[in-house]
């Protein structure tokens, strides 16, 4: 079943993203070029593709990364929440929930996703918005890691989308900083779900998942309802909702604990 999933998947993807002709290995300035092409013919600005990829170098680190990542969810569910859900993260969810009372209440409305599920993913992934998003920069970790055979279609679809949001104004390029794939902001949006899933809840003309809790929060919303997520449904695992968070995150022990730690916030 996983593989069939997998399978599904990787043809969905397919389906959704142009196909993408640059050849993965060899010299990577000649990848840049060909990269480059494809972006131009998927409308990026050359002004855009200059400022993005322009002296673009490999990071040796991101691939040595990537490769050690097989490792991640060795512990039980019991050992891992134990790290991550402490009486410091409740205690500061709980403070957001008071603090965002009137946005959540907002965004459930139009959402319809618990603010408990909200909240619990935004203090998981950067200590809402306090903690770390990621130093890398974006065009260079997505760069490398589209000129990597491993996984190349799915970086290469990634880059293109990273462009998009720089094209489209969302994000300034010294804002373009993230994580070791390319995730971007305060919940962590690879950028393919950045251009999918981003809402401009705070109507200023921008998605901005770096500096806006509005557009944060309600995006991350959206992308699990756009998942399947019903409201006043159970989330635990072997539930339509559980299931409908794989979009997030498809490591059972990871949605098991935005549901453990979504629990201690009732």
């Amino acid at each position: 079943m996983p593989i069939l999933r997998l399978a599904i998947l990787l043809a969905a993807f397919l389906a959704a993203t142009p196909a993408l002709a640059a050849r993965c290995g060899g010299d990577f300035q000649t990848f840049v070029r060909n990269i480059s092409a494809e972006a131009a013919a998927a409308g990026i600005s050359q002004d855009v593709i200059s400022r993005a990829l322009g002296g673009v170098t490999q990071d040796p680190a991101v691939l040595a990364f990537d490769r050690r990542q097989r490792g991640t969810f060795r512990k039980t569910f019991e050992e891992y929440v134990a790290t991550r859900v402490g009486a410091g993260r409740i205690s500061g969810a709980r403070a957001m929930l008071k603090r965002h009372a009137a946005l959540l209440s907002q965004i459930e409305q139009r959402f319809g996703v618990p603010r408990e599920i909200i909240v619990a993913i935004w203090g998981l992934e950067s200590d809402f918005g306090k903690g770390d998003m990621g130093k890398l920069p974006v065009f260079r970790v997505l760069a490398t890691m589209a000129h990597d055979c491993r996984r190349t279609e799915l970086f290469q679809g990634e880059l293109i989308a990273a462009l998009k949001i720089l094209q489209r104004g969302d994000l300034q390029l010294n804002d373009m900083i993230g994580a070791y794939a390319g995730e971007i902001g305060q919940t962590q949006f690879l950028p393919s779900s950045y251009i999918k899933y981003g809402v401009d809840f705070d109507g200023n003309g921008h998605i901005d998942l770096r500096h806006s809790i509005p557009d944060v929060l309600a995006s991350t919303a959206n992308l699990l309802k756009m998942s399947g997520f019903k409201m006043g449904q159970p989330y635990g695992e072997g539930t339509a909702n559980f299931e409908a968070m794989r979009e997030w995150n498809r490591a059972v022990i990871y949605r098991k604990t935005i549901g453990y730690y979504a629990d201690q916030l009732r």
